[in-house]
């Protein structure tokens, strides 16, 4: 069994998508919560961000927000969040949110959800963090997404190793189970392994 306390949940902030994708994001908060799992995120009270840190802290459990100051002068953070860390900059928010969290979960999301998946797959990879990583693919918006990765592995632009960095859920329950029962994976860093053919 896994020994995860905090999930980190990249999402969306927008509050225009499709009904199905705030239940979705609703759902997993649900879940997520009654796993007993405390939720890092944006620290935002918008989109699919808010409507599954809402769920969690209504099972008991904490969200921690960790927000850039210029979002933050803006006004879009809840007052709900029992700890909230504002930090200069994105790059210093992804190393927090880093930093406090023990998984992370992408649920769907638009650039900046892309950004922050992309980079916790490298530090992964080369050896930062050995965390679980779950792609929460609802609707198939994933889909080009995966199968671009599977692209850049086929094309040798990385290895056929980095399909195991990562896991892609279809469901909130599945993302959930793979958080259960995560063992950490032996991650090799060296330059055979990163470079090789």
């Amino acid at each position: 069994m896994s020994d995860i306390k905090r999930v980190c949940v990249f999402a969306s902030s927008c509050n225009y998508l499709d009904e199905s994708f705030y239940n979705t994001a609703e759902e997993f908060g649900d879940l997520l919560g009654k796993a007993g799992y405390d939720m890092v995120y944006g620290g935002s009270s918008l989109g699919l961000m808010w409507a599954c840190a809402k769920k969690v802290k209504e099972n008991g459990c904490q969200i921690i927000g960790v927000m850039p100051e210029k979002l933050h002068n803006m006004g879009v953070n809840t007052e709900e969040c029992v700890e909230l860390h504002i930090t200069p900059c994105m790059r210093s928010r992804k190393a927090k949110m880093d930093e406090i969290s023990d998984a992370v979960v992408a649920l769907p999301g638009g650039l900046g959800t892309l950004e922050e998946l992309s980079e916790m797959i490298v530090q992964k990879q080369l050896g930062y963090n050995n965390k679980p990583i779950v792609i929460l693919n609802t609707n198939g918006l994933y889909n080009n997404l995966i199968e671009f990765f599977n692209e850049i592995i086929e094309q040798k632009f990385a290895s056929k190793q980095s399909r195991e960095l990562f896991y892609v859920a279809s469901t909130p329950f599945e993302a959930i189970q793979y958080l259960k029962n995560y063992i950490p994976q032996n991650v090799v860093v060296t330059k055979e392994h990163i470079y090789k053919r």
